[in-house]
């Protein structure tokens, strides 16, 4: 290829990355599927693009640094501190479970489709992992109940690094044992890969985290200066033990989360952005370079082994991990269903087959082709499945009535804790501490965060939220939520406050009533002004209207002292109130307003 057809193919790299990702946003389905999709089309099937051609011998080093990199970013949001807090069943689903999974896997692997056991297995640790990237894009639209979703969501988390942990330590034995002489030999060898990629990922990890915690660099540089770390621990380490690289950087990145008094955030943000960039390039250019006949010359073979990893491997799975638990018996149902493959098989896979290939394993270059057919039949599957599934077994949410709450400032907590008692759902956000702190011991759920994070949008629970209160002092965070959130809830659905100053701004300094959403209350409140009424003594009251106290005996009660904020009718579902809302509230529905402290004994 000359200069002009690798500039033209490396945009046409971004733009195709772009579109899935804003496809997958759109139809909020894991962004893998359009990715692999889409390098097959320009690949194997049009012949548009050949990554082999394209980069040469550089193709494989530079796979190799980004999925270091990937592998690193995954293992930083493994918080031991956590692991006490995710509950039992997700411990046995990432042990237990993992194991079972793994094991029915490699069986099936070796008698159906006639790999050697050492392929088998490594075939069976890369194709247990499911991973967030996937799950939660999928969770958004199953909508299950938060029990159900929560140990997913979790699952996903952890099972990530120690399943690309895990991959990595059976492809090291691997190889270890093709370049010994004899069991004793392979032994050695495979322990000196562990012993070097753990010496060298605690070592990485203890002098980056201690380089931060005691600034000895700029905030500005912490990310170049990860970047630099993790690239050169993977080269450092492979070059003293061939083949440590990667479980080198994935201990590393653990190390540094664990770290006492080192914050990882922004570096964690970082990464996530870069991984992005790194996912979204990475599997067209694999996809590109499947082997579609050496998929097709599987035959029916692979959806046998899809149906058992569908129907043998995750069931058994979730049945040891559940047992004794209080999940019904239509939430371990569900649970058996959903459990779509990702990213760390796609990446890791690659890397492996060449090589392994290359050290003389034959049949090591089916892993490619193998693994993205596991992905992507468990990806489509689930995704057209599983809403339905969760609707009939009655374990789905219903339409979304609770609220995402942007700010955990006092009036927010307060607004929090008036709609738990209405029963419904909340979660809210914050980046300052002190505020999520407050709000935690007043027993509210939390994120601590920026909601419109790259990292949110991983980790966010929307399990059961369908309207945002963007209740930030900060008028512009308010307005940036509503543009993030407006696709996940619809424009109908966003209500917020304004912050005093944007009050008073001419329309051509002010975010527009499309952006900001609608006001919330039946009078309209700045932010300042809720708060001032607040610390005057307002306080925030629940009525039920019933027969002989209805919506006009309660305003000749009340009068404009009251300002109304929600209505939860007979059914349950909690209207918003704003200054243009016409509904007739009647007997059976509670209403929410704040009152002024005159009329507080009414």
């Amino acid at each position: 290829m000359n200069e002009q057809q690798i500039l033209l193919a490396f945009g046409g790299i971004g733009a195709a990355a772009l579109g899935c990702q804003w496809l997958a946003w759109r139809l909020k389905l894991p962004a893998i599927l359009f990715l692999l999709l889409t390098g097959i089309l320009v690949g194997p099937v049009l012949g548009w693009l050949d990554p082999q051609e394209m980069f040469g011998p550089l193709l494989m080093p530079l796979v190799s640094l980004a999925v270091a990199l990937i592998l690193f970013e995954g293992s930083l949001t493994l918080h031991l501190s956590e692991w006490k807090e995710i509950g039992s069943v997700v411990h046995r689903l990432v042990t237990l479970g993992a194991i079972s999974t793994w094991i029915v896997i490699a069986v099936a692997t070796h008698f159906l489709l006639g790999f050697d056991w050492m392929l088998a297995i490594l075939f069976g640790s890369l194709t247990l992992v499911t991973g967030p990237t996937v799950i939660v894009p999928m969770l958004r639209v199953v909508r299950p109940k938060a029990s159900i979703a929560n140990i997913l969501r979790w699952e996903g988390i952890v099972i990530d690094p120690i399943g690309a942990l895990l991959a990595v330590v059976v492809y090291s034995f691997i190889i270890a044992s093709a370049e010994g002489h004899g069991l004793k030999q392979s032994l050695f060898t495979f322990g000196g890969v562990i012993l070097c990629g753990a010496v060298f990922g605690v070592v990485g990890g203890w002098l980056l985290g201690t380089v931060i915690r005691r600034q000895w660099l700029p905030e500005y540089l912490h990310n170049l200066a990860s970047l630099a770390a993790v690239l050169g621990i993977f080269i450092a380490a492979n070059e003293v033990m061939h083949e440590s690289g990667l479980l080198a950087v994935t201990l590393m990145g653990m190390w540094l989360a664990n770290m006492k008094g080192v914050d990882v955030r922004h570096i964690l943000h970082f990464k996530e952005n870069l991984s992005v960039l790194l996912i979204s390039g990475l599997f067209i250019l694999l996809a590109a370079r499947l082997d579609l006949y050496a998929l097709i010359g599987l035959g029916p073979l692979v959806l046998i082994l899809l149906l058992v990893i569908q129907l043998i491997a995750r069931p058994l799975n979730v049945l040891l991990s559940t047992a004794g638990s209080s999940l019904s018996w239509r939430e371990r149902a569900l649970l058996c269903w959903i459990a779509p493959r990702g990213i760390v098989a796609a990446a890791v896979s690659a890397i492996f087959a060449i090589r392994l290939h290359e050290a003389g394993h034959e049949g090591a270059l089916l892993l490619v082709p193998l693994t993205f057919a596991v992905i992507i039949g468990t990806v489509v599957l689930q995704s057209a499945t599983a809403r339905p599934l969760a609707r009939l077994l009655k374990v789905a949410e219903p339409a979304p009535s609770g609220f995402l709450i942007v700010g955990a400032n006092g009036p927010a907590r307060e607004l929090g804790k008036s709609l738990q008692q209405l029963g419904s759902r909340v979660l809210l956000t914050d980046s300052s501490w002190e505020n999520i702190r407050a709000a935690r011991m007043e027993g509210l759920p939390t994120y601590f965060g920026n909601p419109a994070s790259q990292h949110a949008d991983a980790h966010l629970d929307l399990v059961g939220l369908g309207h945002l209160l963007a209740l930030s002092p900060s008028g512009e965070l308010n307005t940036l939520a509503a543009m993030r959130f407006r696709h996940d809830f619809g424009h109908q659905r966003l209500f917020g406050l304004a912050s005093g100053h944007e009050s008073r701004r001419s329309d051509k300094h002010r975010a527009s009533l499309e952006h900001r959403g609608n006001q919330l209350g039946s009078e309209a409140f700045t932010y300042a002004k809720l708060a001032s009424q607040m610390g005057q003594g307002a306080e925030l009251y629940s009525t039920t209207l019933t027969d002989g106290f209805g919506w006009e005996d309660y305003r000749a009660l009340h009068g404009n002292r009251a300002t109304l904020l929600f209505m939860r009718d007979d059914s349950g579902w909690v209207h918003v109130v704003t200054p243009e809302t016409t509904v007739k509230p009647g007997s059976g529905w509670t209403l929410l307003a704040l009152i002024q402290p005159e009329a507080s004994g009414a």
